[in-house]
């Protein structure tokens, strides 16, 4: 019921519209025109954006029909019209495996994992303003036409059961994979997984690193434990990257989050740290009010006897939620995020991956779908990051760091 709750909870709350007040901070002529100027014409890339899973729960089709609901629709956080309103250039198109499809028995998840990508590689091939890419030239080049690249990142390495798995999927375009997702798997320990079932990397894992380093595909540790990410780091000798996590600064009790002594390693790596944008990820202030929330409104729906989707059960939920405050974080963390992530890291680690279509309804005020990304510029060069500060941030870290794994 929680569960089902805090669903109907967060779309009453998504209702909510920026106030006027709050669309006036960003209408500063002089830094509107220079966010809106570097969203055009720099390369922005996402590190993650969840839009292939989303497409397969809503039993996307393979037809010409289906084909174009990316271009433009008004579910979720993607699709294309908005994307290039936001000046997305390279959203990392997310090949993701739930952890409850891992195990020999089912193969690690591969069949989905080619499904995703047999979606992605569907939607570039119908419609001419994608196009696959897998390696950072072909961005450029991409981004040079004015078409839209769809890189791809693994969420969760079950699917590489076998070491040639690796060579397989490098072949079918994948160029991050995300090690484990929410539970411990064959590779390595997990940060949500209490069991520490291996004490950070297994034996296979260590080798499959191996392989990934060797088929140039990028090592992403996002979801791993923190010995997992310490022993990575050990284990390689090329720049690592975190695909779509935020600082534990801010929310001390997200193990899923980088501490500081992470950050830091991650910079001197060479690598970069991308940051999330799902209000829980951002600050335990939310997180406590949303949890605190969630309590108050289950127990008036139960006192009251009634039932989740009834009329009388929602009117308590849009009641409760209008009249409260700071149920989702705002832009000025996310910031607040980058910023701290520069100055443990340096400017040259760090840039975005908002796990847009991954986070539900949590994402903050100011950036709620991929239209926003603007106004995320417009808040660093307000506190004093240069444009080529944004432009490294937006995309040049990450391409960076994919172009040094391509030479090994």
């Amino acid at each position: 019921m929680r569960l089902i709750l805090l669903s109907l909870l967060l779309s009453v709350s998504t209702t909510l519209v920026l106030a006027q007040a709050e669309k006036d901070r960003f209408s500063n002529p002089a830094l509107r025109k220079t966010a809106d100027s570097l969203a055009q014409n720099a390369i922005l890339i996402d590190g993650h954006v969840d839009l292939p899973y989303r497409l397969k729960v809503q039993n996307f089709r393979y037809t010409k029909e289906f084909l174009g609901l990316p271009l433009e629709s008004e579910d979720g956080d993607f699709d294309y019209k908005r994307a290039r309103e936001g000046g997305l250039d390279a959203p990392f198109m997310s090949i993701y495996i739930p952890a409850d499809l891992q195990g020999p028995q089912k193969y690690g998840g591969a069949a989905l994992a080619d499904s995703l990508i047999d979606m992605v590689t569907a939607i570039a091939a119908e419609n001419d303003e994608f196009a696959i890419a897998t390696h950072p030239d072909s961005v450029r080049a991409q981004f040079a036409r004015g078409v839209m690249s769809l890189p791809m990142g693994m969420e969760n390495g079950a699917p590489l059961a076998y070491p040639e798995d690796v060579e397989h999927f490098a072949d079918r375009g994948i160029r991050y994979v995300t090690l484990t997702h929410s539970k411990d798997n064959q590779i390595c320990d997990s940060s949500y997984d209490t069991t520490r079932t291996w004490g950070g990397l297994s034996p296979y894992g260590s080798l499959i690193l191996q392989e990934l380093v060797d088929h140039k595909i990028m090592i992403d540790i996002s979801h791993v434990s923190d010995s997992t990410f310490f022993q990575v780091l050990r284990r390689v000798d090329v720049p690592v990257i975190a695909s779509h996590s935020s600082l534990r600064y801010f929310t001390p009790d997200f193990e899923r989050n980088m501490n500081d002594e992470m950050v830091k390693a991650l910079g001197e790596n060479g690598g970069v740290v991308m940051i999330n944008f799902g209000s829980t990820f951002l600050d335990s202030a939310v997180v406590n009010k949303r949890n605190a929330l969630r309590s108050t409104v289950t127990e008036i729906v139960e006192a009251r006897g009634y039932t989740l989707g009834t009329p009388e059960a929602d009117a308590v939920i849009d009641s409760v939620t209008s009249s409260n405050t700071g149920i989702f974080a705002d832009i000025e963390i996310v910031a607040d995020h980058i910023e701290r992530a520069v100055e443990l890291a340096g400017i040259d680690h760090v840039g975005i991956g908002s796990d847009y279509d991954g986070v539900g309804d949590s994402l903050p005020t100011g950036l709620k779908d991929v239209s926003d990304y603007p106004n995320l510029w417009y808040v660093l060069l307000e506190r004093g990051f240069t444009p080529e500060d944004v432009k490294k941030v937006m995309g040049e870290n990450l391409l960076r760091v994919w172009s040094e794994v391509e030479k090994g």
